[in-house]
């Protein structure tokens, strides 16, 4: 059944920003004193939900707005760097063309998705929540339904986190997990999502 709303994450979904987590995140790790990521343990993590990562990572619940708020920044610094994914700009396109309601919810900021989405593709989206706690994306995806008048069944959740899968399924919205962001294919196809995404093109196709 085709969907109205696609509600996409945005980093790892829509724009390539893994190279420079992975870049800046041991300096934020010795800003806010938890444990650093060797190079031959990421592969591990992306196969983790967020607890699990904070776990390994030693990162306490308390000091996540303050990195969430320090990483932001970051990347409102650097954004010149941070590109879409090959694909993304003809994907939203088509959908918008086939008469899909576009969303992003996202823990960046929307300054900084807005800016990296560039003027034509972020006016195709009709809504956005931004600026998400790193488990507050539940009650964003609730907001985005009132606002766009669509019930959770009409709706689907693109992203590439199993953190955004989790938060789908609480809202009782479909998930589409892409498998070129930050967790592996077999750790999102392990927990069934309802579908998954090898290519961008074929995103269009199957939920429109």
């Amino acid at each position: 059944m085709p969907y109205k709303l696609a509600i996409f994450d945005f980093d790892g979904t829509l724009a390539d920003s893994l190279p420079w987590f992975q870049e800046v995140i041991n300096g934020v790790a010795v800003r806010y004193g938890f444990r650093t990521v060797e190079e031959s343990e990421i592969e591990a993590l992306r196969r983790c939900d967020a607890r699990e990562i904070m776990r390994r990572l030693e990162v306490p619940m308390w000091k996540l707005p303050m990195i969430g708020r320090h990483m932001k920044a970051m990347m409102a610094r650097d954004i010149g760097r941070i590109t879409l994914f090959a694909g993304v700009d003809a994907m939203l396109r088509d959908l918008a063309e086939r008469g899909v309601t576009l969303a992003v919810v996202s823990s960046n900021a929307e300054a900084n998705v807005r800016r990296v989405l560039g003027p034509e593709n972020a006016a195709l989206i009709g809504c956005y929540e931004c600026g998400a706690a790193i488990f507050g994306k539940r009650s964003k995806f609730a907001k985005v339904l009132r606002r766009c008048g669509v019930g959770p069944a009409e709706a689907i959740c693109i992203g590439d986190e199993i953190r955004d899968l989790e938060a789908a399924r609480a809202a009782g919205i479909d998930f589409g997990g892409v498998t070129w962001g930050y967790a592996t294919a077999d750790a999102l196809a392990a927990r069934k999502p309802t579908l998954l995404f090898d290519r961008i093109g074929d995103v269009a196709a199957r939920i429109a």
